[in-house]
């Protein structure tokens, strides 16, 4: 049990865990703002166009009892197109700054794994002491 919580103290405490926790909780409250922003100001303007709140927009179908508030989805659908463009911003921005932290200096090339026969011109190992091709005894 006590390797239990050792793992779970370890898990919980990584840096990872707390940025993500993070990111849900300012996420969970922007989310509340675009809520607000969608239901509180866009909803009404478009509503000026239909002569009502925009969420009470419905089908109605009293013979069978269905009702369809499209207004009300129509505004979840704005409410998401809103999220997604500042998340995207957002992501796009930060990795824009992280950008120059990231880049790496290039890789040296590569030591050479083979070297060329003199006598005979054959690509052979950089350790061989004989061509295979020309069977020349090559120097070094």
């Amino acid at each position: 049990m006590k390797n239990f919580w050792q793992d779970f103290k370890t898990f919980a405490l990584r840096g990872n865990a707390f940025d993500l926790a993070v990111g849900v909780m300012i996420g969970a409250a922007f989310q509340s703002v675009v809520t607000s922003l969608t239901e509180n100001i866009l909803s009404p303007i478009i509503g000026l166009f239909v002569r009502g709140n925009f969420d009470d927009l419905v089908l109605d179908w009293p013979s069978i009892g269905v009702t369809i508030r499209y207004g009300a989805f129509i505004t979840a659908v704005v409410n998401f197109i809103i999220m997604a463009l500042v998340i995207f911003i957002l992501v796009r921005l930060m990795k824009r700054l992280t950008e120059p932290l990231v880049k790496s200096e290039p890789e040296a090339p590569a030591a050479p794994t083979t070297q060329t026969c003199p006598y005979c011109l054959t690509e052979i190992p950089i350790g061989a002491t004989r061509c295979p091709a020309c069977t020349s005894v090559l120097e070094g």
